[in-house]
């Protein structure tokens, strides 16, 4: 019989994950996003909006399955407490899950920075530096602060009940990942223009610490309101949809 893993292996496999999904999602946000970076030339390879959609789509995809069987591949610090809140995760295990998706991702936002810092001309300037998330003057689309409020708190109680429910134990077996990573690249369809899209603490803080400024002012949005989405979730799905039986 298979021996459940230590806290240890899923602190770091939550660490790596993070990692993955900052690195994935945020990296090509800032590395290919606006390639070759003249506004004045064609931009045939430009990732623009649905490429950054698809890649934190396809982060969380891959590691579903590469990190799933050993910590539940949260990567997400709202995903923890809403798991918790839906009473499929112990609250003694959150501090860890959350510290390991932190630090994980301030490296990724470390490591993007160094290998953004390469190229001549690189400044941490515009609305949105380092892929960070923002309200008003730091909304890529120059939205308000109960615009940023609402959008994160809807979009991240629909990102846990996808969630919930791939994970089920009625749902198909081994299929959770593909829903999650497509409801995941949805969400940035929707919600890019917002806030730059967070619905995960970590990752807003893994870039905003190292913008600094408006960047950190703002933060503490991206992480109550994703929180506050998913507590929602947790017990909307276990209290009005599961099957307790």
């Amino acid at each position: 019989m298979a021996s459940t893993p230590s806290l240890s292996k899923k602190f770091l496999a939550e660490l790596f994950g993070t990692f993955w999904l900052v690195l994935g999602g945020c990296g090509s946000a800032v590395l290919a996003a606006a390639f070759p970076y003249n506004e004045a030339a064609a931009n045939p390879f430009g990732l623009g909006f649905l490429g950054v959609s698809l890649a934190f789509g396809l982060t969380l995809l891959t590691m579903a399955y590469a990190i799933g069987h050993i910590s539940g591949c949260h990567i997400n610090p709202a995903v923890s407490f809403g798991l918790w809140a839906s009473g499929r995760f112990p609250g003694s295990q959150l501090l860890s899950y959350v510290v390991a998706q932190v630090l994980g991702a301030i490296i990724a936002g470390g490591f993007i920075y160094l290998v953004a810092s390469g190229r001549e001309g690189f400044a941490l300037t515009g609305s949105n530096p380092l892929a960070t998330n923002g309200f008003l003057a730091h909304s890529p689309g120059g939205y308000g602060f109960f615009s940023a409020l609402a959008i994160e708190i809807v979009l991240t109680f629909f990102f846990l009940i996808v969630i919930l429910g791939a994970t089920d134990r009625l749902a198909p077996g081994g299929f959770a990942g593909v829903p999650i990573g497509l409801a995941l690249t949805l969400i940035h369809l929707i919600s890019i223009p917002v806030t730059n899209t967070s619905v995960n603490p970590a990752r807003s803080t893994g870039v905003a610490v190292w913008v600094g400024g408006d960047s950190m002012a703002q933060l503490w949005l991206f992480w109550v309101a994703p929180i506050v989405g998913a507590l929602i979730a947790g017990w909307v799905y276990t209290n009005l949809l599961s099957d307790k039986a």
